[in-house]
């Protein structure tokens, strides 16, 4: 963490800072703008991909703010005092609140379209909010690696869950 912050080139906290800040926008904004599409073309499959990235951003949200509770990590810059804080933070560390549902967001559009032009860039804005958090001084690099792991799990747990759901849908309109 301090090669990452104490070190960092102070020119790049404001593209940072806008990276951090996009996670919620984004992961808000992806399902809604997925389900209108969807209402607009009449595509129920394009609502259902949205139904499931916003049923994973709630799963993921739930199990975080829970886990911050329980855990009740310090901050970094409250915990050391070369670390500087370049953002506001609230509530506690682990795990990193916006890598989760950055990561939760990246990982259900990718399960939803799985093509490389989603993928990849999905990833890299997902990874670049997790580095963001460091660089800011906000998060340990193992906030942001639980956070990675649980907004990817949440996606994956979602998605297994909606195919029992189907399953057991199915069988009993048989």
């Amino acid at each position: 963490l301090r090669d990452i912050n104490v070190n960092r080139n102070k020119n790049l906290d404001p593209t940072f800072k806008s990276i951090s800040r996009s996670a919620l926008p984004i992961s808000i904004a992806a399902p809604i703008v997925m389900y209108s599409v969807g209402l607009i073309k009449k595509d129920s499959t394009i609502k259902k991909q949205a139904i499931f990235i916003g049923e994973t951003f709630l799963v993921n949200a739930f199990v975080t703010t829970a886990l911050k509770q329980v855990v009740k990590r310090q901050r970094p810059f409250d915990t050391y005092s070369d670390i500087d804080q370049a953002i506001s933070a609230s509530s506690y560390s682990f795990p990193s609140g916006h890598t989760s549902i950055a990561f939760a967001t990246a990982t259900s559009l990718s399960m939803a379209y799985p093509k490389w032009y989603v993928i990849t860039p999905s990833f890299i804005w997902a990874g670049a909010v997790g580095y963001s958090r460091m660089h800011l001084g906000v998060h340990y690099p193992s906030d942001v690696f639980a956070g990675a792991i649980l907004g990817s799990g949440s996606a994956y747990l979602t998605y297994q869950a909606n195919k029992w759901i189907n399953k057991k849908r199915s069988k009993k309109e048989k």
